[in-house]
């Protein structure tokens, strides 16, 4: 059971600490600092919490449009897979799986008047519905049915035929890394193909990606019945961490590969540029703190004659520091409730005012000829907003210790002496 008499107490610097924060002062210049503090506080969690939340829209988005080029997942074997058939029947199988779909890949390098560009090749059925919903309708110029078998017709990323300055109907060579031993010499082997469309996906892969039909990658690469592996259309792609945990059963020679996998070095860049963007925006919130800290110190300046009041009637010097820490307290919640709903609101809406505002100047913050993204993505998460205002309020009760502690040391005699 409490004590009555700290109960009281307690309630009694609560009630003081209040007073002293809310209250009308003599001293405009400490009220000022005060208000001061709180407005920096807010602005340190609200700037954080948008930062991260448009670095998460950025994250987000640039998944987003990889995985609608590159497979969720594959499942591979090292000799190649001959009866893929009832492998992906029985994949299909799996939860989460829409479908699974044979692939043959390979590395090559395609060149058209001089100009030189190593591509990833990627052989896949045309035919495949799951393949028209993800490729199909990326395509700028050209037709997915163009990709018949035995035509050697091919389709682009937009920046790879930038790159190359072809077009429809170019006809490139593709150079694979195999020789040809002849009587005249050893030479590489060599493919004429002919451009049937060019895609965009709006990421980095426009670049080095190039499909064709199944068959004809077969022949390329000389696999015969073979194929690479499945492509595994997710339901969830992003939800892979769960989908490889669960028990998939797969033959010996068989490997299970997810998205995750395959572009691991760029996602953790991502996540360590997030880390370190949050961890140097932090220092916001420490300065808002350190204004804590001034207020504070001006406060227990201005109000010694009433804590040398109040000692005299019985309090001690905890209770006086207790006082100051629940104003600092209060001052860091009040400043981070403000920071957290303006924070959330501008990370909801901060698209659509940057659109105003590029509408109003005639500018354009995300020139298309440059990048990839033209507008402002967020994704607003609560983990942030949770991890952004503990921070905040930890260290409004950091920067009251020292101004509290100072506050308990007054004595009562010398703050009543010229009184």
């Amino acid at each position: 059971m409490v004590n009555a008499k700290e109960f009281l107490i307690n309630r009694l610097s609560f009630f003081i600490g209040g007073r002293y924060l809310f209250s009308k002062r003599r001293e405009r210049f400490v009220s000022f600092v005060s208000f001061f503090s709180i407005l920096a506080m807010a602005l340190g969690v609200m700037t954080l919490i948008t930062v991260l939340s448009v670095m998460n829209g950025f994250d987000h988005e640039v998944k987003a449009r990889i995985l609608q080029i590159i497979p969720h997942a594959t499942v591979d074997a090292n000799d190649g897979v001959e009866d893929w058939p009832s492998l992906a029947a029985d994949i299909s199988g799996w939860p989460n799986v829409n479908a699974a779909v044979p692939y043959i890949a390979g590395q090559g390098m395609l060149s058209y008047r001089g100009r030189m560009q190593g591509v990833s090749m990627h052989g896949v059925p045309p035919e495949h519905s799951a393949i028209k919903k993800s490729l199909g309708q990326h395509l700028l110029v050209g037709e997915l049915n163009a990709l018949r078998a035995d035509q050697y017709n091919i389709l682009l990323g937009r920046l790879l035929a930038q790159a190359l300055d072809v077009g429809v109907g170019d006809k490139v060579l593709l150079t694979l890394p195999e020789i040809v031993v002849t009587p005249a010499g050893i030479y590489p082997r060599v493919k004429q193909v002919r451009v049937a469309g060019i895609f965009e996906t709006g990421a980095q892969v426009d670049s080095s990606i190039v499909f064709m039909h199944l068959n004809d990658a077969g022949k390329l690469l000389r696999l015969g019945a073979k194929v690479t592996g499945l492509r595994l259309f997710l339901i969830d792609p992003f939800s892979v961490e769960a989908f490889v945990s669960a028990d998939h059963p797969l033959p010996n020679d068989h490997q299970l590969t997810t998205w995750y996998d395959s572009m691991k070095g760029l996602f953790t860049a991502i996540k360590m540029e997030k880390a370190v963007v949050g961890l140097l925006l932090s220092a916001i919130i420490g300065v808002a703190a350190f204004n804590i800290v001034a207020s504070l110190v001006l406060m227990v300046n201005e109000k010694r004659t009433d804590i040398a009041v109040l000692r005299t009637m019985g309090s001690s010097p905890g209770d006086i520091s207790r006082i100051f820490q629940i104003q600092g307290g209060l001052t860091g919640l009040v400043g981070v409730i403000v920071g957290v709903v303006g924070g959330c609101a501008l990370a909801l809406c901060i698209g659509d005012v940057l659109v105003f505002f590029e509408r109003v100047l005639d500018f354009n913050l995300f020139d298309p000829a440059l990048y990839f993204i033209t507008y402002l993505p967020t994704k607003l998460q609560f983990m942030d907003v949770a991890v952004v205002a503990t921070l905040g309020l930890i260290l409004s009760l950091l920067a009251t210790w020292y101004p509290a502690h100072r506050a308990g040391r007054v004595p009562p005699a010398d703050a009543l002496r010229y009184k």
